[in-house]
């Protein structure tokens, strides 16, 4: 359980002011979800995004790191990609400003005091492991290789979780070791408690495993129609996730129809 941070201590690390009243607060995955679909859509809902940014609360949510979620920032300017609001980035292991990456401190203090301690030991314990390649991340609060299933001996999930943290398996070649408790989801619902923002406002969307936290908050959920199949076997589970027939930006679009908000789309919503 992260602590309560007041709305106020989370602004004033913030690099530019936040929408007071959203309308929507978008949630959204990068890799297959925002990044996804086709060029035409994906350039069309970016325009939509930089024009209604005083009406949708846009917040980032991703298995990147900062370093990763900037090289998007730069690649996809050429398409009209903004920066965010915020970003929840390492899989919920860390809160930054969207404009500057800067991190927020009062959000990251939670999540490092349950980290503390377990880097180095964990690191030692997964030296070597067969099916498990460390990634390069710009980040101490989590680790993050690649798997290889058919190498990896999954009884080794239990003695890594022994030690006070949480294994999370995605879109099958992703194992991360992440601080007890603390997810996407997690970190998501505490940030929308920080800055009281409306719950029902809210719609999350994503593709892959490690999407399955936000869609288990009971926040309005998007799994977009080119969704790993395997998240796509948790739909019976999730009542308010809504499984969209088109992929990325448009399976986005999609779902937000569904959930009614359809009325902030403008011309896109006649196009699908």
């Amino acid at each position: 359980m992260l602590s309560p941070v007041s709305r106020q201590q989370l602004e004033q690390h913030l690099g530019a002011p936040l929408p007071q009243d959203p309308q929507l607060v978008l949630v959204t995955d990068l890799d297959g979800t925002l990044l996804g679909g086709s060029l035409a859509w994906r350039r069309r809902f970016y325009a939509w995004l930089a024009k209604e940014r005083q009406r949708v609360l846009h917040v980032f949510c991703t298995g990147r790191d900062l370093q990763s979620v900037a090289r998007v920032l730069a690649s996809d300017a050429s398409h009209g990609l903004a920066a965010p609001h915020l970003v929840i980035g390492d899989v919920g292991c860390t809160v930054a400003c969207g404009v500057s990456l800067a991190l927020v401190p009062p959000a990251m203090e939670p999540i490092e005091a349950l980290w503390a301690g377990k880097s180095e030991l964990l690191s030692q314990l997964l030296v070597d492991v067969p099916g498990l390649s460390p990634q390069p991340i710009s980040v101490d609060r989590r680790l993050a290789f690649s798997y290889d299933p058919d190498s990896f001996d999954s009884a080794l999930i239990a003695r890594i979780e022994a030690h006070g943290v949480d294994c999370l398996i995605s879109d099958e070649r992703y194992f991360d070791v992440l601080p007890s408790g603390v997810n996407k989801g997690s970190t998501l619902l505490a940030l929308l408690d920080w800055l009281q923002l409306d719950r029902q406002r809210v719609v999350t969307a994503g593709d892959t495993l490690n999407d399955l936290a936000m869609f288990e908050t009971g926040l309005a959920g998007v799994m977009v129609g080119n969704a790993e199949p395997a998240l796509q076997l948790r739909l019976p589970d999730l009542p308010h996730t809504y499984l969209a027939r088109a992929q990325g930006c448009e399976g986005i679009v999609e779902g937000l129809i569904h959930f009614g908000f359809g009325y902030l789309l403008g011309d896109m919503q006649a196009e699908l």
